[in-house]
């Protein structure tokens, strides 16, 4: 008889009163799901490489303009003010994209730099907030979001990228970055992280909307997902280019 199997010799996943059938069928079931999917298929794509990653980047970046396109659509008047938003979402959702494809030719440590700081952001400051609460942010754009959030994830992305750089960067001709200097990159970051977050809950405000999509079960759209990446891979971009062109 299998772990899962009751003393009848049928799966507890089957029984409508099962423990574990109740925990798939909740709210919390199917984002805990998702969430292991999404991580598993990242993981996997970044961890190949290659064509792979290039399609698993392509994917994301079709959806999440997709769905830019229709938080603007739901709030933005006129053909030529629409355009001119969607052609800022290309810009910005492309190049960082593009900067997601580079850096994993580089090396997998490089791709894996801005989902390590967009993680250390939010989970530093889901924690920090729930525990010290205090004053909010912009509670007319992201009620939940307050200061003492902020400085938890400034703090924990900090950290994050500090080791990362201690480990991994080099700033060019051999000169290792140093943990104070990459506590200090992945504490700016993290305030990049959370602006992108707010530009997103700003569209959906203006749209009148709660999520920008429904394609990933009780997560909502692409771009809820991937907001604060999409602003630190942008900026970890501009900052090795800057990197590459001083030491060229």
């Amino acid at each position: 008889m299998a772990d899962d199997e009751g003393p009848d010799g049928h799966s507890d996943f089957h029984r409508p009163d099962s423990p574990r059938s109740d925990f798939l069928k909740s709210d919390l079931g199917v984002r805990t799901v998702s969430a292991v999917v999404m991580v598993a298929l990242a993981g996997i794509a970044l961890w190949l490489g290659g064509p792979v990653w290039m399609a698993f980047v392509g994917a994301v970046a079709i959806a999440a303009l997709w769905e830019w396109r229709a938080l603007v659509r739901g709030f933005v008047r006129g053909p030529g003010g629409q355009a001119g938003w969607l052609a800022a979402g290309v810009l910005y959702i492309g190049f960082a994209c593009a900067v997601l494809l580079v850096f994993r030719q580089i090396d997998v440590a490089h791709a894996l730099l801005p989902v390590l700081v967009t993680v250390a952001t939010d989970t530093g400051a889901y924690f920090t907030g729930r525990a010290l609460g205090g004053p909010k942010i912009a509670p007319a754009v992201s009620p939940s979001k307050t200061w003492s959030g902020l400085l938890g994830g400034m703090t924990a992305a900090g950290a994050a990228t500090g080791w990362w750089a201690d480990r991994f960067a080099d700033a060019g001709e051999g000169a290792v970055i140093s943990f104070a200097a990459g506590f200090a990159a992945g504490a700016i970051l993290a305030v990049l992280a959370q602006a992108g977050d707010f530009l997103e809950s700003w569209m959906k405000r203006r749209a009148g909307v709660k999520d920008s999509g429904n394609l990933i079960p009780g997560h909502g759209g692409v771009l809820d997902r991937v907001d604060g990446l999409l602003a630190v891979t942008a900026a970890c971009g501009a900052i090795w280019i800057v990197m590459v062109l001083r030491a060229g």
